[in-house]
């Protein structure tokens, strides 16, 4: 497995070696001790998740606050899909910026997020099977999130407003500049 830095150093994306032939494919989706040894610190997820979606959905932008703040590993099964994740560590050099990175089913590339970030995908496809790794558990007390159509993120979703599936959660999110951040969480990297 390769792993990559994005634009915003602690976004990492992770592309598995894929074997495939005739019959099919095998590729090795995870594994922890190359994972811990390119970040030179551990991660010890403890829920699978996944959804599946159709064109249009966006979920996001979230996060959880500590003590209940999330670490994930996500990844495309089948499909494809925008995914995007927003710095909201206020501390930090990229505060407000964001990475936005096609997953498919077939380019099986994954992106950990680290603590500190909000998340949110769009389906691209007609459909398509969303899973991810947490290493905390979801908690409501400490569940926020951000307008997806933020100004000043700037964020290209890649669909028209207008073909978008919104949750009303999704649709009363608080602009960055309202919502609740990482204000004393120190960056892993700077």
């Amino acid at each position: 497995m390769k792993f990559k830095r994005t634009a915003i150093h602690d976004v990492i994306v992770c592309e598995p070696k894929i074997f495939g032939d005739e019959r099919g494919y095998f590729v090795e989706t995870f594994r922890q001790d190359k994972l811990e040894e390119f970040l030179e610190y551990k991660i010890n997820f403890c829920q699978d998740n996944e959804s599946k979606s159709s064109f249009g959905v966006l979920r996001g932008l979230h996060y959880q606050l500590p003590p209940f703040a999330q670490t994930k590993l996500v990844r495309v099964i089948k499909g494809s899909v925008l995914d995007v994740v927003v710095d909201v560590r206020k501390g930090s050099k990229t505060f407000g910026k964001h990475v936005s990175i096609e997953l498919t089913g077939e380019n099986k590339k994954q992106v950990l997020i680290p603590r500190g970030f909000a998340h949110g995908f769009i389906v691209l496809s007609e459909e398509a099977t969303f899973a991810y790794k947490v290493d905390n558990y979801y908690s409501l007390e400490y569940d926020r999130g951000i307008a997806f159509d933020d100004k000043s993120l700037n964020i290209d979703w890649k669909v028209p407003v207008e073909k978008m599936q919104l949750s009303p959660k999704d649709t009363k999110q608080p602009l960055l500049e309202k919502a609740a951040y990482f204000e004393n969480l120190i960056p892993l990297y700077e």
